[in-house]
């Protein structure tokens, strides 16, 4: 994945959670304040528009990522900015001064940004976040078996049943855990909002090396 195509992956995102505001602020209607979509929209606005000018000709992956995490976290003032940003700011180290990346370049990368996301949160498994989509995720891509694409595909497929799992949790933490027992049934929005980071992710990693390996 070049750098450009780094970039593209961050519009993709914008996009896919632009699509999906609506759905996620349903979503966080049953168990908070129902603007989670709407925060996802300013953040990733924000983005897109870091992209666009300041990222316009920067080659260098780990300053993007920075500077992503970073206009995430001055758009978005609730808890999620910090958690984001931590987790891109961690990531972007994995691949600081590198101009191309590898899948293992981006299997390190993700394995950073989930460790930036717990340091922050201090969420466990189980308590209904967005760590209830990292945790497998992680677990997939530390494995020692299969290819780096098999661990980026098991881990988007256990990232979509963490977030399903997250019906049946009973949330602790953040303003939901005031609703104690009540949050169950109730699929958790920024599970949600991960699972369509990360599932966008896999999708133009894998598609992009699908298509440079046929040429």
């Amino acid at each position: 994945m070049q750098a450009e195509e780094w970039k593209n992956y961050f519009e993709s995102a914008h996009i896919v959670l632009e699509e999906n505001k609506t759905y996620l602020c349903e979503l966080d209607r049953a168990l908070g304040d129902g603007d989670h979509g709407i925060t996802m929209s300013i953040g990733w606005k924000a983005v897109q528009e870091a992209l666009h000018s300041k990222l316009a000709d920067e080659t260098d992956c780990g300053k993007i990522a920075m500077t992503v995490g970073r206009s995430f976290l001055s758009a978005v003032g609730s808890s999620v900015g910090p958690l984001y940003a931590s987790g891109f700011m961690a990531g972007a180290k994995a691949v600081k001064n590198k101009t191309e990346l590898s899948m293992e370049d981006m299997r390190q990368f993700w394995i950073e940004f989930i460790n930036g996301v717990q340091d922050r949160s201090q969420a466990e498994p189980g308590d209904k976040t967005m760590m209830d989509v990292l945790y497998p995720v992680q677990a997939a891509l530390q494995s020692e078996e299969g290819t780096v694409e098999e661990k980026f595909q098991q881990a988007s497929e256990a990232a979509k049943n963490g977030m399903e799992a997250t019906k049946e949790m009973s949330s602790k933490k953040g303003r939901s855990s005031r609703l104690g027992e009540r949050s169950i049934g109730h699929q958790d929005p920024g599970a949600t909002s991960m699972q369509l980071l990360f599932s966008t992710f896999v999708t133009e990693a894998l598609n992009l090396k699908t298509v440079k390996e046929e040429y």
